[in-house]
C-alpha cells in the first residue's frame, strides 16, 4: 500500500450523480426514502420471525439472513451516498473506502451464496418433501448460514487486500457515489492485472456457478409443480418459491454486468445505474416482495404492530 517514491493518495473524491443543487436535493429524499424503508422493513421481518415460533424453519431462516445482509448492504453505501449530497466536500479516506469496498463486496457475495442455499432449501422442500426434515435440518440450515457468512468474508477480504497492494498516485475522482471495486481499480497507477484476474475468478463463483445452480434448482421445481394434479396445489406450491425468484432475477441481472464487464468496456454511468438496483432498491424491495406474498409473513407482522401499538 505505501508508496516510496510517489505521492500518496490518502483520499478520494467521488462524483455523485450530478453537480446541479435542486437535483442533488431530489437525490437527497429519494435516496433516505430508501434507507429508511430498508432499514424499517428488514427490521421488521427479523422481529416478526424472531418473535414468531410458527415460522422457525428453514426458509424463514434463511429469510432473516438475507434482511441482515440487505442492512448490511444498505449501511456499507446509503450513509456516505447521503453525506456527499450535502457536503460541499465528496472526500472519502483512503482508509473509509478500503472498509467500504470490504463490507460492499461482502454484503453482496453473501447474498449471491444465500440464493443458492434458498434455492436448495426450497428444491428440497418442494422434488423431495418426504426427506426435507432429514435433508434440511436445523444442523444443517447452520451450515449452510456458516458457509455463506464465512466464505463471503474471505473472499472480500482477499480482495480487499490485493488492492492495498496497489499504488494510487493521482487521479483521486472516483467516477461513482461509493466506492465499487471496478471504478476504483482503473484509478490505479500500477497494474491491476492480478485483481482482475482475482476479481473474475471470484464472480464466475459468486455469480455465474451460482446462477447455474439457482436455476438448476428452479428447473427442477418447475418441474415438479407442473406435475401437481390440482391448481391448488400448483398455486400453493409456486406461491412458495415465486418471491424468491423475482429477487434472484433482479439482483443477478445487475450484478453479473457490474462485476463481469472488463475493465476497458466498464460505463462508469451504466455501472451507477445497476449500483443503485442491487445496493439500494433491492434491499428495499426485497422485504416488500417476501412480505407482500407471503401471509405467513404478513400474520407475525400484524402481531408485532398490535404488540407494538399496545406498549406505546
Amino acid at each position: 500500500m505505501a508508496m516510496r517514491n510517489q505521492t500518496l493518495v490518502t483520499e478520494f473524491i467521488l462524483q455523485g450523480f450530478s453537480e446541479r443543487p435542486h437535483l442533488r436535493v431530489l437525490f437527497f429524499i429519494l435516496f433516505l426514502s430508501l434507507y429508511t424503508m430498508a432499514l424499517c422493513g428488514n427490521s421488521l421481518i427479523v422481529g416478526a420471525i424472531s418473535f414468531s415460533p410458527g415460522l422457525h424453519t428453514p426458509m424463514y431462516f434463511f429469510l432473516v439472513n438475507l434482511a441482515v445482509l440487505d442492512v448490511f448492504c444498505a449501511c456499507s453505501v446509503l450513509p456516505k451516498l447521503l453525506e456527499i449530497l450535502v457536503a460541499e466536500k465528496r472526500t472519502i479516506s483512503f482508509r473509509g473506502c478500503i472498509i467500504q469496498m470490504f463490507f460492499q463486496t461482502w454484503s453482496v457475495s453473501a447474498e449471491l451464496l444465500l440464493f443458492t442455499a434458498m434455492a436448495y432449501d426450497r428444491y428440497m422442500a418442494i422434488c423431495h418433501p418426504l426427506h426435507y426434515g432429514s435433508m434440511v435440518s436445523h444442523r444443517v440450515c447452520a451450515a449452510l448460514a456458516g458457509a455463506v457468512w464465512g466464505i463471503s468474508i474471505l473472499g472480500a477480504g482477499v480482495d480487499t487486500c490485493l488492492v492495498l497492494r496497489l499504488n494510487f498516485c493521482g487521479p483521486n475522482v472516483i467516477d461513482h457515489f461509493f466506492c465499487e471495486m471496478p471504478p476504483v481499480l482503473l484509478l490505479s497507477c500500477s497494474s491491476t492485472y492480478l485483481n482482475n484476474i482475482m476479481v473474475i475468478i471470484a464472480d464466475i463463483f459468486y455469480a455465474v456457478l451460482n446462477f447455474l445452480l439457482t436455476i438448476v434448482s428452479y428447473s427442477f421445481i418447475i418441474s415438479t409443480i407442473l406435475k401437481i394434479r390440482t391448481a391448488e396445489g400448483k398455486q400453493r406450491a409456486f406461491s412458495t418459491c415465486s418471491s424468491h425468484l423475482i429477487v434472484v432475477t433482479m439482483y443477478y441481472t445487475t450484478v453479473i454486468y457490474t462485476y463481469l464487464t472488463p475493465g476497458s468496456s466498464y460505463s462508469p454511468e451504466v455501472g451507477k445505474i445497476m449500483a443503485v438496483l442491487y445496493a439500494t432498491v433491492s434491499p428495499t424491495l426485497n422485504p416488500l416482495i417476501y412480505t407482500l406474498r407471503n401471509k405467513d409473513v404478513k400474520a407475525a407482522l400484524t402481531k408485532v404492530f398490535t404488540f407494538l401499538a399496545k406498549k406505546l
